[in-house]
């Protein structure tokens, strides 16, 4: 079991997961999805996190970013519990220090790519015009050049989910969470978007944990976990196995 003593703020541990525990209710049924998750990861990794579809991919993730409490355990962002954090202080967590990668794109119909792009910015307090400019750096790097002013109805699959990681990335996160996010793409779009994540991921220095079904990108991660009933259980596994 982590203690808080030994997340020691200023290692090249960026998150720790000790002990973590979901469960839901339903009805006069408690459905146990984590069983205890233990977890270190450390400054510039790429963990690929895979098992089947109901494993608790998405659960962990909604947890690691502080989308959702846990019934038990604790996650630890650079030694701080986040269970010690006030309100204000996880919204700045969530908005500053995670990027998150959706399955879906979740982008706003209605606004363009760089409106969408800018969305964590502007939420954050930054002018509109520090925003959108920052959103149209990260457009160009993630390959949407001259696409700026196109809204989401206008994109490709593709094109939508580089606007989602453009979104992603725009604060300049620490970690970067990605759940499933070539999942809902053709396989060659599925491709294009994986060596865009893994360019980002060398290029910016990021720490990044990948819920994923692809087994090549999970195979090219700094490590492959398996989630099944509740723990991670480390890799490598036999190609059936992963998914």
């Amino acid at each position: 079991m982590v203690t808080a003593a030994q997340a020691v703020e200023g290692s090249d541990v960026v998150l720790q997961v000790a002990g973590l525990r979901k469960s839901f209710r339903s009805g006069g049924t408690e459905l146990t999805v984590l069983a205890g998750v233990n977890l270190e990861v450390h400054a510039g990794e790429m963990v690929a996190i895979v098992g089947p579809s109901g494993a608790g991919k998405s659960t962990l993730l909604h947890l690691l970013a502080a989308l959702d409490t846990p019934t038990g355990g604790t996650v630890y962002f650079r030694g701080t519990p986040l269970e010690t954090l006030a309100e204000t202080q996880l919204a700045e967590f969530r908005n500053r220090q995670v990027g998150f990668v959706w399955q879906r794109h979740h982008l706003l119909p209605d606004f363009t790519a760089e409106e969408n792009a800018a969305m964590p910015l502007l939420v954050g307090g930054a002018s509109r015009s520090k925003a959108l400019e920052a959103a149209r750096g990260w457009l160009d790097e993630v390959g949407l050049s001259g696409r700026h002013q196109h809204r989401a109805g206008e994109l490709s699959g593709g094109e939508q989910q580089r606007v989602a990681i453009a979104r992603a990335l725009v604060t300049r996160p620490v970690l970067l969470l990605a759940d499933e996010p070539t999942g809902d793409l053709d396989a060659q779009n599925a491709d294009a978007v994986f060596h865009l994540l893994l360019r980002l991921h060398r290029t910016h220095g990021l720490t990044s944990i990948l819920a994923t079904h692809n087994l090549s990108l999970a195979r090219r991660a700094s490590r492959v976990l398996r989630l099944a009933h509740g723990v991670l259980v480390p890799g490598p596994f036999p190609e059936g196995e992963l998914g």
